[in-house]
């Protein structure tokens, strides 16, 4: 009875926020459906760009920053240049969690982004940056799943977490992967707070458990 309780308040209280402001909510949708259609740096960056001006207008709001990150965060990842432009573009993404984590210090997405981040610096150097940032990295999980135990980003991002480490010490990855079938079970029972809410991340569950197989 709580469960439908509880939901039934997020779908007032998202209701009650696009009532109030409906030509953000109408900005950020518009914006967000074009993710599905990036696929190189060029297009993420044109993507950030557009977000970043949705903050400007909308200074209150965390979630056009989330993206602009987010962006920012994958672009490092595709890019195949050099690891100084990576970490340009990380360094924007860096800057912008900071103001996140200002703006929104009690929303785990947030923190889970900021582990995404930690991350994408480890990728650029793993063996010089590895121990700094796979800890910075847990740090961050563990303040997002503090905040939210089900949040499916901050278990993802764990689980893969924990994987590298299982490798980079020579133990087995798989004893992770009960854990991942276990996330992927259960991932569409997880209701986002609102239409315009993170919701990615459930193609990198199914990669994890394929490669379980």
């Amino acid at each position: 009875m709580k469960k439908v309780i509880l939901s039934f308040s997020v779908v007032l209280f998202s209701l009650a926020a696009m009532a109030q402001n409906p030509q953000f909510f109408r900005s950020m949708g518009e914006t967000l459906a074009q993710y599905s259609t990036c696929k190189s740096v060029a297009d993420f960056q044109s993507l950030g760009n557009k977000f970043q001006r949705i903050s400007n207008a909308e200074k209150n709001e965390w979630l056009p920053l989330y993206y602009y990150a987010h962006c920012y965060i994958l672009m490092s990842f595709i890019d195949q240049t050099d690891t100084a432009q990576k970490d340009n573009y990380l360094d924007v993404a860096e800057k912008t969690v900071e103001k996140l984590i200002e703006l929104a210090p009690s929303e785990p997405e947030v923190h889970a982004l900021q582990s995404f981040y930690y991350t994408a610096r480890l990728v650029v150097n793993p063996m010089e940056r590895g121990q700094k940032f796979s800890r910075l990295s847990n740090q961050a999980i563990a303040k997002a799943l503090k905040l939210d135990a089900t949040n499916p980003r901050a278990q993802l991002l764990k689980i893969q977490g924990d994987m590298g480490s299982a490798r980079f010490f020579g133990k087995d990855p798989n004893t992770f992967c009960p854990q991942a079938a276990d996330l992927l079970a259960k991932w569409d029972d997880f209701k986002p707070k609102s239409p315009i809410y993170p919701v990615w991340g459930k193609d990198q569950v199914e990669e994890i458990v394929k490669g379980c197989r």
